[in-house]
């Protein structure tokens, strides 16, 4: 069963919200308008607040339904990980749309409140927390992603925070061209439009 959660994990993490929800409301597709990235921040910039929570909650679903699964059939906490780690990729790396998927964000954001709704609460929490003082979208998921990940070490073990020490690193790859705009202080701060 946890091969079979994988694949689930994996597909299910390759619907893209963001495309989906442009089409839906009749909006350019993110992948060819903004910054190009399928994911909220941009949704947000194209469609406005609707858009963007309809994008949020899609990816943030995907995320946490195979991760509800595990749980219920019982796998063990770094099985469940591992089924995070999948549908992440398959937001990154979506078979659907040509392997060209947002940053994984948001879809961290579901797998972490199926896979320990504390660990999801203090992700949330210290995304808001950065975002009210900083402005900065990014950073504040960057930083989210490393403190609710090093959470895991400490709340349970550290095979269970391994699958999302991965995708610590694959989110923060994935956000290099943000690192670097936000060291030379060019990133777009929350409700501005994308700078060139």
């Amino acid at each position: 069963m946890f091969i079979v959660m994988l694949i689930i994990g994996y597909l299910l993490g390759s619907i893209n919200s963001a495309i989906l929800t442009c089409k839906l409301l009749g909006l350019p597709s993110p992948r060819t308008i903004g910054s190009g990235n399928p994911g909220t921040t941009n949704v947000l910039r194209l469609g406005g607040k609707k858009a963007a929570i309809i994008t949020l909650l899609g990816d943030a679903i995907k995320g946490f339904v195979p991760v509800i699964i595990a749980h219920v059939i019982v796998l063990s906490n770094t099985e469940i990980g591992y089924v995070a780690l999948a549908s992440v990729i398959g937001h990154i790396f979506p078979i659907f749309f040509s392997f060209k998927g947002g940053k994984g964000v948001a879809t961290l954001i579901g797998v972490m409140l199926g896979f320990y709704w504390i660990i999801g609460i203090i992700f949330l929490a210290a995304w808001l927390l950065c975002a009210l003082i900083t402005k900065y979208s990014s950073l504040s998921a960057l930083l989210a992603t490393i403190i609710s990940s090093i959470c895991i070490i400490f709340m349970m073990n550290f095979n269970s925070a391994l699958p999302f020490l991965m995708i610590t690193i694959i989110v923060f790859v994935r956000h290099h061209e943000n690192i670097k705009r936000l060291i030379d202080g060019t990133e777009s701060k929350i409700g501005q439009t994308k700078k060139q």
